[in-house]
Parts: C-alpha cells; structure tokens; sequence
C-alpha cells in the first residue's frame, strides 16, 4: 500500500505559479488559491521542462533579469510548454510585450492605447530622436534603475556616455520618450483576466519624480476612476496579459496615459479595493481560468468595452 505521504506527492497541482523567486506576492497568491480549492505550486525556472505536461496549467510570473538585458531563464521553455497543450497564463509573448518596453509601446500604439510617444537608440551621439524634455530608460528595465529625465542636450549626450559600456545597452540600446509632466504620484492597477481587481497610488518622494517604490514612494490607498479602469483593461488586453500591473500617469488636462505593463508585478492587501481582499479577487479569477466550467460564474457580467483611446505610439 503507498502512504498517503507519497500519495500527495504524486498529485499534480491544478495551477503552476513559474517565477524565479517565492516572493511574498507569490506565496500570497498560492494561499488564497487553496481558498477555492487550486492546490498551487511554485515552478522554478529550471523545472519548466521538465514537470510541465499537456493539459497543465501554469501561471507565468517570470521577471526582468537584475541585469536589465531581458527576461528570466524559462520564458522559451515556456513558449514550448504552450505549444505541446499546456494552458499558460501570461505567456511567453505577453511576457515579452510586458517586459520589453519598445515591444509595450508597439503592442499599445496598435492598439490605440494612450501611451508616451517612444523611440529607441543605439549608439552615442545620436540625435535625440524627439523633443526635449525626454525621458531614457532600458528596454528591459524595472525598480527604476537607469530611468532618468533628461531637459539639455548636455545631460542627455552624458547618459548615453555613461551607459554605453553597459550589456544591456550594447545588445538593446535605449528607449527615448516623450515626457508626460510628473503630477507627483502615478495609479498602478492590478488586471487579472479582464478584470481590475486592485490598485494604488505611489506618492513620489520630494524632490524626486520617479515614483517607484524601491525609489522610497509611498503607497497611498486608491478609488480608481472608469478612466483609469477603461484604459488598464486596454493595455492588458493589448499585451495579451491575464494578470499584471498596469501604471498610469494622469494628465494635466485630465485622463491618463500608460506609462509601464509589469507581466511580474508584486503587490500587498493595501492594493485591495472596496473592503476586500486583493489575493482572494485574483485567486477568484485565476480559478476560472484554469476551470472554464467556472469561468462564467466567477467572472460575472463585466464585459469591458473596447477602448478609443489614442494618443502617441513609436517614433
């Protein structure tokens, strides 16, 4: 007789979460999807390959590498999973749309999403390709690092002096774009399957206009407006993505534009929206989505419409 140890072992998950870390947003997510009976498991790079079967469900959380020059190891090996029947949530392409910003500014000008003006550069002593004031960041980038704002000719000549030795740089040069007036703060809104689910502002630190947290912003609690739902629900829908983070700068004149689509994005119960609970309206959906018989009632009657929102795309 096989204990029932050995037993449970055999079972396969109904849901692999793939990340390259157990961060606390992961471990969130796998206990709040035991809460409607989806026993998950954390999938680790290195076992894409191999664990994954036809007719397996993972959820693809696979971040920008610390070196800002692509995505974490297993993102092809998912785009194979995909394709031998395996049900993969944030995939592979949509990853790539998400974490690479010239690829999220294409997917979101196609789309008629309102997003910044965007151009790439590779070499130094290129002319800047749009009118200053403009703001340079990796393609790959995240935590704000080598995100700068550049208002002279001057600093801009020196950020491309001085990330020109960089990986990241000589493989996928920069991105330029065009600047929208920092308000201060900035509304990330958490997008599963359609729907949004969370969200909250991050209030920059004074004296800085970057509004990362790792950068020392501040969350706030956030009541987004159907603006901002309308166009977070477009941009994930223009990427492809079942569950990210979709950043939003408001205009002077109103409304807003999508500055970032995070296909990794970390987030607490503070992003919880009316009284609930952010984990358990993620774990909700996730369920549906990897149980169709379920999806209709777990989803609801919400039906997003389709954006008409223009404003920008590549240069």
């Amino acid at each position: 007789m096989v204990p029932l140890r050995r037993r449970a072992r055999l079972r396969r998950p109904d849901l692999f979460i793939a990340a390259g870390r157990l961060t606390e947003t992961n471990a969130s997510l796998i206990r709040a999807l035991g809460g409607f009976d989806v026993d998950a498991e954390w999938l680790r790079p290195r076992e894409i390959a191999r664990r994954l079967a036809p007719n397996d469900a993972v959820l693809s959380r696979l971040d920008v590498r610390s070196t800002l020059d692509g995505v974490e190891d297993g993102i092809w090996e998912l785009c194979r999973a995909e394709r031998d029947g395996v049900t993969v949530l944030n995939t592979g392409s949509s990853l790539l749309k998400s974490h690479d910003k010239l690829a999220t500014a294409l997917a979101l000008g196609s789309a008629g999403v309102r997003h910044p003006r965007t151009a790439q550069v590779s070499e130094q002593g290129t002319e800047p390709p749009l009118p200053l004031p403009v703001v340079l960041k990796p393609r790959f980038g995240s935590w704000g690092k080598h995100v700068v704002l550049c208002r002279t000719r001057e600093e801009y000549d020196r950020y491309l002096a001085d990330v020109s030795g960089r990986t990241w740089f000589r493989t996928q040069g920069v991105l330029v774009q065009e600047l929208v007036q920092p308000q201060g703060y900035d509304v990330r809104l958490i997008v599963v399957c359609g729907r949004v689910v969370g969200a909250i502002e991050r209030h920059a630190q004074p004296g800085e206009w970057r509004t990362n947290v790792a950068l020392g912003a501040q969350r706030r609690p956030a009541a987004p407006d159907d603006a901002a739902i309308e166009l977070a629900v477009a941009a994930a829908r223009a990427v492809g993505g079942d569950l990210v983070g979709i950043d939003l700068l408001p205009l002077p004149a109103g409304g807003y534009a999508v500055i970032e689509v995070n296909g990794a994005v970390d987030f607490t119960n503070e992003y919880s929206l009316d009284g609930g609970d952010v984990f358990e309206d993620v774990a909700e959906l996730l369920a549906a989505a990897v149980r169709p018989e379920e999806a209709v009632a777990a989803a609801g009657a919400l039906a997003p419409p389709e954006p008409s929102l223009g404003l920008g795309g590549v240069a």
